[in-house]
């Protein structure tokens, strides 16, 4: 599903290297299926026109579409998030099949070694595939429990230089209050961390917040509902909500 040309599309691209951060949900079949593949592929056709741009991409992706470590309740809370590790690897092979049918050459590192299914994260190594135009995609979150994949994204995007933190999620902002649930919530263009952190606002965890906030990584928010959102906002068309410092 491509979308006609306009004037944004026809300058250069505004991120020059950009970490995606997917979430498991976005993936998802709804009751059909943990896995929409007409909609990876989608993405795949979208990240095909970045890379063709000159794009480097580097993607963490989550897993709840499959599990959460929180699901585990009754569950010692370290195995629990060992197994939404586990669950984000199936989603970054998912992926990687999408895009190299696609015609995209793709790695997928991981935190915790599985040599037998992907690379271990290296950053050095991660870059110079980077640098290649592979598309990188980062598995297993941070390999360590009680860290979101929000965190891993905002570590791994300091790691590798990204010019931005592309969150791509299933509300098109960053909102007063859970629009779904207050119809007068409000969205914001822009906004610091800070208020971000001061107002509770769930964007993502505080801790990723904070990381943010400290080594200045700049992120945009916005809907994942058509994936040609990924390349308007690498293009730097006026989407979503930018965060950043005060």
């Amino acid at each position: 599903m491509w979308f006609m040309t306009t004037e944004f599309e026809k300058g250069t691209p505004k991120y020059k290297r950009v970490l995606l951060k997917l979430s498991g949900e976005a993936l998802s079949n709804g009751p059909k299926g943990i896995l929409n593949n007409d909609f990876i592929n989608e993405i795949a056709g979208v990240l095909r026109k970045c890379i063709a741009a000159g794009v480097e991409v580097g993607i963490i992706v989550g897993a709840g579409n499959i599990w959460r470590g929180r699901q585990g309740k009754n569950m010692d809370s370290t195995r629990a998030d060992h197994m939404g590790m586990l669950a984000t690897t199936i989603n970054a092979l998912a992926l990687q099949d999408a895009f190299e049918q696609s015609g995209i050459e793709t790695r997928v590192m991981t935190a915790v070694e599985m040599k037998e299914f992907a690379e271990p994260y290296i950053r050095n190594k991660a870059i110079s595939h980077l640098k290649k135009g592979r598309v990188v995609i980062f598995a297993c979150g941070l390999g360590i429990p009680f860290f979101s994949t929000h965190t891993a994204a905002v570590l791994r995007a300091a790691e590798i230089k990204a010019d931005i933190v592309l969150l791509a999620k299933n509300v098109d902002g960053v909102y007063s209050a859970d629009p779904k649930k207050d119809p007068t919530a409000l969205k914001f263009d822009s906004i610091n961390y800070k208020e971000i952190l001061s107002r509770g606002l769930a964007a993502m965890d505080s801790t990723a917040t904070s990381f943010s906030m400290d080594n200045n990584i700049p992120i945009l928010v916005f809907g994942l509902n058509d994936p040609n959102n990924i390349y308007r906002a690498i293009m730097g068309a006026e989407i979503g909500t930018i965060v950043r410092g005060g």
